[in-house]
């Protein structure tokens, strides 16, 4: 949103605090011995429905438009939120409600990055995207621009309260009610603040709206010289490209070379995020440190701390260097970094285990060093930048379905390692983090041989090129009119 919107508004408070609480064990009448299949399904079932939403959203999103698609999705997770919030003292409950608000969670991740991409000016792209993982990542999220930002509910800010509710209020309903109701706040504000955009421009011109196309373009440029006249032409060239090249839109269309490379690319890239391990810390931050120092309340304390350094990582990304570095060269050193963090801690964990709570040792020290390194890397890498990096890589004509398919990669493996992530902590224990080491690595070599750079080239230039070359778009659209008056090449 991780611009943006509720678009991550999610598991990260139930993964790595609340399912903790000795309120919410008492509440829903759960024993020890089903906390692991607790903590994967109450984590685990919200992704399935933000999967699931993945396929439904972009043909709405194409019929009414980014911005009621958004105000839809806010409404369905609001109701998603009230149902877990309510003490039913029933799983079944809230197991559904944890379905519904990824329904609305999932749809918006979709067409955040859509309309961010189609608004976004090329020389900043990058920045405003790398918002979407900044602002769920603090525990705020823009909408899609600067000037109509909302807080939303996000990772710091879970973090930080579940760790306050758990030092300052008694363990009653209230204890685990309130992290979970703060997200309504934020949702509902997502909602209403999309009043206050204007439509995507592109949308608008592959609807033939072009008046109320230039009326976005201006308000969201906040100008209309010369620059932005000759943008706005630059956008229905390329729509105009794109519809004229195929007539009303067919599945086959999908299997053709150049759209095939870039829905596996999409796919590949969010299937790459989550297999870094950092979404697991996110969701099981608690668990993960018991591993390292041995358990005790010092863990939500640890995890808090690793989310205030996600969000200083990140915003030190979005301001600093997400339009000033090749997008390549950054995933590549990003994912390297990270496996030999996961590699070395491994490595530790399983020469000397932490003993029992409350003990300090140097090995302890060094290994949660290694994971605050190892998220410092993510928040560099991995977790800004796929965000703008798949939204861009389309052509108008099949944006909607390629980011849906990209987006509902993110949340099937998502939905797989929250169901996982718990087994593996208890059955694999140090194994669990040389296993991401080992993922990190192959996605660096993979990343090297398979992935273009993108940054710096416009979405006409990206769709009419093959990703890398950069192309006059006019004289794309010249050399098609004498092919079809002419016969000249």
């Amino acid at each position: 949103m991780r611009n943006s919107t509720l678009g991550k508004l999610r598991a990260y408070w139930l993964g790595c605090g609340v399912l903790t609480l000795s309120s919410f064990v008492k509440d829903f009448q759960y024993s020890k011995a089903h906390q692991t299949r607790v903590n994967s399904l109450a984590v685990g079932l919200q992704q399935a429905g933000a999967f699931a939403a993945c396929f439904v959203v972009w043909p709405v999103a194409d019929k009414l438009g980014r911005k009621k698609t958004l105000m839809i999705s806010s409404a369905i997770f609001c109701i998603g939120a009230i149902i877990e919030t309510v003490n039913t003292h029933s799983m079944a409950a809230f197991y559904v409600g944890r379905v519904v608000a990824g329904i609305g969670l999932g749809a918006a991740s979709v067409v955040v990055p859509m309309f961010s991409s189609e608004m976004a000016p090329k020389e900043l792209r990058g920045q405003i995207g790398s918002f979407f993982q900044l602002f769920y990542t603090f525990g705020m999220m823009s909408l899609p621009f600067p000037g109509s930002r909302l807080t939303v509910s996000g990772i710091f800010t879970s973090y930080w309260v579940d760790y306050a509710v758990l030092k300052c209020l008694p363990a009653t309903a209230q204890q685990w009610q309130m992290p979970i109701g703060l997200q309504l706040v934020p949702a509902g504000l997502l909602g209403l603040g999309m009043f206050t955009l204007k439509e995507s421009t592109r949308w608008l011109t592959k609807k033939g709206r072009h008046n109320e196309a230039w009326e976005s373009l201006k308000w969201i440029r906040a100008d209309e010289s010369q620059a932005t006249i000759d943008e706005m032409e630059e956008i229905r060239m390329g729509v105009e490209m794109e519809q004229r090249a195929t007539e009303g839109l067919r599945p086959k269309e999908l299997l053709e070379r150049s759209n095939l490379t870039r829905l596996l690319t999409s796919a590949a890239v969010f299937t790459a995020q989550q297999a870094t391990g950092a979404t697991a810390f996110a969701y099981f931050g608690p668990q993960y440190f018991k591993l390292l120092v041995g358990g005790g309340s010092k863990d939500l304390l640890l995890t808090a701390i690793f989310g205030a350094i996600k969000v200083a990582a990140c915003l030190f990304f979005v301001l600093f260097l997400s339009d000033r570095l090749n997008r390549r060269t950054v995933l590549i050193a990003g994912a390297a970094f990270m496996a030999a963090c996961q590699i070395t801690t491994a490595a530790v964990v399983k020469n000397k285990p932490a003993p029992g709570e409350g003990k300090v040792t140097s090995s302890g020290i060094a290994t949660v060093a290694l994971i605050y390194l190892f998220v410092v890397a993510y928040n560099l890498s991995w977790g800004p930048l796929p965000w703008p990096y798949v939204s861009e890589i389309f052509p108008t004509r099949i944006r909607e379905i390629g980011i849906a398919i990209g987006v509902s990669s993110q949340w099937l493996f998502n939905f797989i390692f929250s169901l996982t992530t718990p087994y593996m902590i208890t059955n694999l224990g140090w194994g669990t983090f040389l296993l991401w080491g080992l993922f990190d690595a192959v996605i660096a070599v993979l990343t090297f041989f398979f992935l273009k750079e993108t940054r710096g080239l416009s979405l006409e230039e990206i769709s009419h090129n093959d990703f890398g070359r950069i192309v006059d778009v006019k004289g794309v659209e010249e050399v098609e009119d004498l092919n079809v008056d002419g016969g000249r090449k």
